[in-house]
């Protein structure tokens, strides 16, 4: 008895040593995987030919992942899209799943937890196991003062202001990298 063959998928992501590992590691578990370095060359792949999984960088160097998520599900909307990124934060996770993303995951990110996370999208909400955890007072500070910053264009004096900080202070709490649950 022979499986069914993998979907096809789309890598993008800018990164050039993790995108073709993954890809590599994708292939050997069967997915014909397709790649891509920014949002232009992505939506050109799709129109060529629409995969049927898509993994997508938030951080791309011409446009924003969430952009290339909503271009691609306008080209097809039946590509189930997963959102990778070092960046992540509550308020882009929610952002991606309203544009129609299937999942979220942290970088890095192996290709077993991507398959998982593909699979676990076609779970029923809140069965799949996994406890629910409020993330934790420093990350929740960390992410409110990001949504700030981009709410106000990366303007450091105006997201302090809006804030209520000194700027330098709001600098420094910048710098820092994000706090892990």
């Amino acid at each position: 008895m022979t499986d069914a063959p993998k979907p096809s998928l789309l890598l993008v992501d800018d990164d050039p040593v993790l995108r073709p590992r993954l890809a590599r590691a994708l292939a050997k578990r069967g997915f014909q995987v397709r790649e891509a370095a920014d949002g232009a060359e992505a939506l050109a792949a799709a129109r060529a030919e629409s995969p049927e999984l898509a993994i997508i960088d938030l951080r791309l160097p011409d446009v924003t992942g969430l952009e290339v998520l909503r271009d691609l599900l306008a080209i097809d909307p039946t590509t189930r899209a997963l959102m990778l990124t070092g960046y992540g934060s509550i308020g882009t996770a929610v952002e991606a799943m309203r544009l129609g993303a299937v999942n979220y995951l942290p970088k890095p990110a192996d290709a077993d937890e991507v398959v998982a996370a593909f699979e676990r999208a076609d779970e029923p909400p809140l069965t799949s196991g996994a406890p629910i955890e409020a993330p934790s007072l420093a990350r929740a500070e960390w992410e409110h003062i990001n949504r700030v910053l981009a709410d106000c264009g990366g303007n450091v004096s105006e997201a302090a202001r809006r804030l209520g900080l000194h700027r330098r202070s709001l600098q420094r709490k910048l710098q820092k990298r994000p706090p892990v649950d």
